[in-house]
């Protein structure tokens, strides 16, 4: 019997394959990863996880679980914010690669932030029970999942009844022209700035492909739906360059 296939950029692999392929693929630049990240958006990425966490709206109290957040971007500013109002967040980061948390547990050290709890787990598999979180958040991960169903299935069964399920990532350019000038640089630059910085050109070309094979703003909108969350709401960043997708577990 053929083993089913899944997509890894543009390539098509055995669905076995795909979580090997993408560990060797957030290995390879998690030293650099937050590094890159500012020298591809111009530093824009921090405006989004800014308008991420502020949608989020983090209460103090909360049990707040961060998906393929290993560097800590998101999981930090739900603590500043929780802080902020005078509380504090219960946060955990779920991350399938160790050296991503390692890089977070890194800069948590540096910023001597100790409200986090960093754990290794698998999107498809969340290493926590029912019920138990308040928010489940995931910035820029879900594309790079095997079945993305299963990983929506599972923020669904670790959400609590009124849990807020919130996605940040790359999406369709709906801006005519943008589109075109996003490709050139998605597919001509980035993996060339990927070469000279992180010294890995293929990781970012693989990224910048998955962005194109990951479902459009509707049909991400109805998985989501479908794997049982409701009231779900998108907004598109920078013209549908990113994309959030919100939903509650009722």
């Amino acid at each position: 019997m053929t083993e089913k296939t899944v997509s890894f950029g543009f390539r098509d692999v055995p669905e076995g394959e795909k979580e090997a392929l993408v560990k060797e693929v957030f290995s390879s630049v998690a030293a650099r990863y937050d590094l890159m990240n500012d020298l591809m958006s111009a530093g824009v990425h921090r405006i989004w996880k800014d308008a991420m966490v502020e949608w989020l709206n983090p209460q103090p109290g909360w049990k707040s679980l961060d998906v393929a957040g290993g560097t800590g971007d998101i999981a930090f500013r739900i603590v500043e914010l929780a802080r902020a109002r005078g509380g504090e967040a219960a946060m955990t980061v779920c991350d399938i690669n160790q050296q991503m948390l390692d890089e977070g547990v890194r800069r948590a050290a540096e910023k001597n932030e100790t409200a986090i709890e960093w754990i290794c787990g698998n999107a498809e598999s969340l290493p926590f029970p029912d019920a138990h979180f308040d928010s489940y958040t995931i910035a820029f991960g879900i594309r790079n999942v095997t079945h993305i169903e299963q990983a929506l299935a599972e923020a669904r069964r670790v959400l609590k009844p009124g849990g807020r399920f919130l996605c940040l990532e790359f999406s369709k350019v709906e801006v005519p022209g943008l589109d075109t000038l996003y490709d050139a640089y998605s597919f001509k630059l980035m993996p060339k700035i990927g070469g000279l910085v992180a010294k890995d050109e293929e990781s970012y070309r693989y990224l910048a492909e998955s962005i194109r094979r990951f479902p459009p703003q509707a049909k991400f909108a109805q998985m989501i739906a479908d794997a049982g969350l409701e009231q779900v709401k998108v907004r598109n960043l920078s013209g549908g360059i990113a994309a959030m997708h919100s939903a509650w577990r009722i």
